[in-house]
């Protein structure tokens, strides 16, 4: 366990040393307080034993200190408004919606909802895919509302996605999807979307492979996030530049990101029960800029290219460095008994 001593006093280190060691590098950030530097801290957890899988989190402005947020797949058509202990205030219910894979939910102009069942889990079966759009309600009851649904083609062809952005001056709706040979695309919906007509999505720009983002309270900011990294990038007139690396903390299944609702911090929420959502203020949490892209999407005409994350924290490869070393720590222990 963190913060106990596998070793008793005398005895040599061997592999025991390694497991410790790459339990500290995967462990560090979720484990470690929260720094003066604007390093991540724990927010809240989720206490709601009904959110086992929360994909999506959008800071109201309505209702101060409060989150959206709704399950994965295999849930009904219910979003939760959470406060910052983690309780659960309200339950809204869609009515007359059935949802097969929601990933993302979103804040628009006017205290519009918006939430994307937008999730292909065989990257590419599905010819379309719905966005749902609700008044944020006024008052924190559990209640059921009536969704606009709006129908979502993509310009070129069905894929997986899980991210929802909706520009907060504007009202125009983005996608960013997940993977496509690694490499994920940042797609804008029409000037206006159409609850009768199918809305062709149009691929802008390059990114990596993203599992949420989101627009800054007064729209000149966005935000991505994979499972282990994050990029802030300013945005104008439909174009992201000027990438910079935030300390995303490492989570189970980091889903979603949102900005606070005074624009502020970042706040990050994973999948599982009980999942934390932490905190990343802002001002000390950049790192530095990576090269903007070359070209102009509007001048050209082509996507821009969102640089992949470089020297982001190797996660997935110091797990496997820990199941090496929990495996040469049992051997090891094994010969030491046999011996």
């Amino acid at each position: 366990m963190p913060g106990r001593s596998v070793l008793r006093r005398g005895r040599s280190a061997g592999p025991a040393s390694a497991l410790a060691a790459a339990l500290l590098l995967v462990l560090g950030p979720a484990a470690a307080p929260a720094a003066a530097d604007g390093s991540p801290r724990r927010e809240f957890t989720i206490q709601d034993a009904r959110i086992t899988e929360s994909s999506g989190l959008a800071a109201s402005r309505r209702h101060p200190g409060v989150y959206w947020t709704h399950n994965d797949s295999d849930d009904g058509p219910y979003v939760f408004a959470v406060d910052s202990q983690g309780r659960t205030l309200a339950t809204v219910t869609l009515r007359g919606v059935t949802l097969r894979d929601a990933e993302a939910i979103a804040l628009g102009p006017d205290n519009q909802l918006y939430l994307a069942d937008i999730g292909d889990n065989f990257n590419g079966k599905w010819p379309e895919v719905w966005l749902y759009r609700f008044a944020e309600p006024a008052q924190l009851t559990d209640q059921t509302v009536q969704a606009t649904r709006y129908r979502v083609r993509y310009a070129d062809g069905p894929r997986d996605a899980e991210a929802l952005l909706v520009h907060p001056v504007t009202g125009r709706v983005y996608i960013a999807s997940k993977s496509d040979k690694d490499q994920g695309h940042l797609y804008q919906g029409p000037e206006a979307l159409s609850a009768t007509a199918v809305n062709t999505f149009k691929s802008i720009a390059d990114v990596p492979w993203v599992t949420d983002g989101g627009f800054s309270p007064d729209g000149s900011k966005v935000v991505l996030r994979g499972y282990f990294w994050a990029k802030l990038y300013d945005w104008k007139d439909g174009t992201i530049t000027a990438p910079e690396s935030v300390n995303v903390p490492f989570q189970r299944q980091g889903e979603s990101v949102t900005f606070s609702a005074d624009g502020d911090s970042l706040l990050f929420g994973s999948e599982g029960k009980q999942s934390d959502v932490w905190r990343l203020p802002l001002k000390a949490a950049t790192a530095t800029p990576t090269p903007a892209p070359a070209a102009d999407p509007a001048a050209s005409g082509a996507p821009a290219a969102a640089p992949e994350p470089k020297n982001e924290p190797n996660h997935a490869g110091a797990l496997l460095l820990v199941i090496a070393a929990v495996g040469a720590l049992f051997y090891w222990r094994k010969g030491r008994s046999s011996g």
